[in-house]
């Protein structure tokens, strides 16, 4: 039996969490070493999925598969294609970053209402939550992937409402009570989402006979398995709804900017660049690959859905007064573009959203991890409380600035080629929804370069004048997702080779072609 690697890439952060909740409480600094570590180990053996798979070979690959629950047609079946492999390595990349942002988020507080926080928990939340999001890509038995999409709630819970930001403008009883808030309104909202997915799990079954996903897509290719149109999508609305809530789609959304604005700002970085990204991935692994005639139907309506978050999205983060909160709504935007990659039913269109949930997640983490480091030495989320922080804070100042860029997709950063594929994807097949979308470009300018200008150009405020410039550890953090901003952005075959074949597969999962241009009317 060969080395089960898929197995080994979850199983290992799942181990790392137990052992770091174990650590005596007076050894924290152990706990955060230890959960650093096991969160490197993990990335090592990410990468070794990434070289081992082939691009060019079998659909899926490094594939598992053992008998679960028999009597239900349940397996444990994992195996990856590019899409997945990619948001795997992503995952894996983001975690150590994480922790290390993290690493004096939970230390003991000597507060009224809080006089402790049990680091080790917070440490081992965030590694479980890596665990359930790694088997999430690599799940290819529908129930399988169901439970921890639902199981990844619990730790999520935690980390928001146990966890929160110091910088909250009101005391300390009010903090609490918006940490509650948030944190129950992203469970309330994605269990219904979860529970709403249950029935059409169970109806997948009753109709197929079984939950794999490459044995559902073989007999819908082969004819042995017809679903009868209006069962094909109630069933996809089942799925659809779900993974719109966990995205998140407008108007779906409105718990994003409650759990990012109160999580500190490594875990709303798991939030908006890990957790959500299982939302769009299952958009194109389950919807498009298990229901295709019912994706087709609801693309009309999905793309206007899409427009509005991209429009809405934008134009909340240019009213917006809270740095979180604007990050939140900018995200809100992003995730529009990439849903609107998915539908618009066009290679460029979701070889642009995959690779736009990549580079979204690592400008995302850059810009949010950095504003974290700003929020901590003024105490303040406020946009209003900061200025001139450039002239007392060069280093802090000029990463915020590119994080700032990749977020509105500049030219020769990463997330400019994964908005240039959506929008070409758009125009080549719905053009009018295409030159709506271009309209959040506009807006992501006025946003981002809005915000940069309040917070770190002008006159020296005194609250800012003596703030200290990034140091070791946080530059350990941002260099490296720096780099690779502009990296991907100045090169992206690499992920561009990786994630289009299964784009292909995807593609003819519903038996769509790209539209040939029109030479005529381009005359």
């Amino acid at each position: 039996m060969s080395f089960p690697l898929l197995t080994a890439t979850a199983v290992l952060p799942a181990v790392g969490a137990i052992a770091t909740a174990a650590v005596p409480a007076a050894r924290r600094t152990a706990a955060k070493w230890l959960a650093l570590l096991v969160s490197l180990a993990t990335l090592g053996l990410a990468l070794t999925v990434l070289v081992r798979f082939d691009p060019d070979g079998d659909r899926y690959q490094l594939t598992e598969s053992h008998a679960w629950i028999s009597e239900f047609g349940v397996r444990y079946e994992l195996g990856v294609d590019g899409i997945a492999v990619a948001l795997l390595a992503l995952t894996a990349l983001l975690i150590p970053f994480i922790i290390l942002a993290g690493w004096h988020d939970a230390d003991p507080l000597e507060t009224k209402s809080s006089r402790w926080r049990p680091t080790q928990g917070f440490f081992a939340l965030i590694l479980a939550v890596e665990a359930m999001v790694i088997i999430s890509f690599e799940a290819t038995d529908v129930f399988l992937f169901y439970i921890f999409f639902e199981a990844m709630l619990i730790p999520m819970y935690f980390l928001i409402g146990g966890f929160g930001d110091r910088a909250h403008a009101g005391t300390d009883e009010n903090a609490s009570t918006q940490r509650s808030y948030a944190a129950v309104k992203f469970l309330l909202y994605n269990l219904v989402g979860g529970l709403i997915m249950l029935a059409a799990v169970i109806g997948l079954y009753v109709v197929a006979g079984n939950f794999s996903l490459q044995e559902i897509s073989a007999a819908r290719a082969d004819g042995s398995l017809d679903m009868a149109t209006n069962t094909e999508r109630l069933l996809f609305l089942g799925f659809f709804f779900a993974f719109a809530v966990k995205a998140p789609l407008w108007p779906l959304h409105t718990w994003l900017p409650n759990a990012m604005g109160e999580s500190t700002a490594p875990v709303a970085v798991l939030i908006t660049a890990v957790v959500d990204k299982v939302g769009t991935f299952a958009m194109l692994r389950f919807c498009l690959g298990l229901f295709p005639e019912a994706s087709d139907w609801a693309t009309p309506v999905v793309l206007v859905l899409a427009l509005v978050s991209i429009i809405y999205g934008a134009l909340l983060a240019v009213g917006q007064r809270d740095i979180k909160r604007l990050v939140a709504y900018a995200s809100i935007s992003h995730f529009g573009f990439i849903i609107l990659g998915i539908f618009a039913m066009t290679s460029q269109g979701q070889s642009g959203a995959t690779l736009y949930m990549v580079n979204h997640g690592i400008s995302t983490a850059a810009l949010m991890l950095v504003a974290g480091f700003l929020i901590s030495r003024r105490g303040s989320r406020l946009i209003a409380d900061y200025g001139g922080v450039q002239k007392v804070a060069p280093l802090l100042a000029g990463t915020f600035l590119i994080g700032g860029l990749a977020t509105l997709s500049l030219p020769g950063l990463a997330p400019f080629v994964s908005e240039f594929l959506v929008l070409v994807g758009a125009f080549a097949r719905y053009p009018v929804v295409g030159i709506i979308a271009t309209v959040g470009i506009v807006l992501a300018a006025l946003y981002t370069l809005v915000l940069y200008q309040r917070t770190m150009t002008g006159p020296v405020k005194p609250e800012v004048s003596a703030m200290p410039d990034l140091r070791v550890r946080e530059l350990v953090v941002v260099a490296p997702l720096i780099a690779l901003l502009i990296g991907l952005g100045v090169y992206p075959k690499p992920l561009t080779d990786l994630v289009n074949p299964a784009v292909e597969h995807t593609m003819s999962d519903v038996q769509k072609k790209d539209p040939k241009p029109d030479v005529e009317a381009a005359k």
